[in-house]
């Protein structure tokens, strides 16, 4: 695997971050995030989306998202899928 690409470490970002990945492959992996500004991005929203799934409890109604927090989300989903256009991804 080519660790200069992104799609192999998202990949295995929930191995990484649970700690079942050898110790070789965590330290490629850190290497690779450290010097990629998306997948810096993308291991933040992933860090966030595992502590709120830790939160969650069934039958409960989750908060409504503040409209700013809503745009925030929309923007960046809309940045996401137009570097993917441009880049083929």
């Amino acid at each position: 695997m080519a660790m200069n690409d992104c799609k192999n470490v998202f990949a295995m970002l929930s191995e990484h971050l649970d700690g079942e990945l050898p110790a070789a492959t965590c330290e490629e992996l850190e290497k690779h995030i450290q010097d990629c500004a998306p997948c810096v991005e993308f291991v933040e929203s992933l860090k966030k989306s595992i502590a709120l799934g830790r939160k969650y409890q069934p039958g409960s109604e989750p908060p409504q998202l503040a409209p700013d927090v809503k745009l925030s989300l929309q923007q960046a989903y809309q940045r996401m899928l137009n570097e993917r256009a441009v880049n083929g991804k």
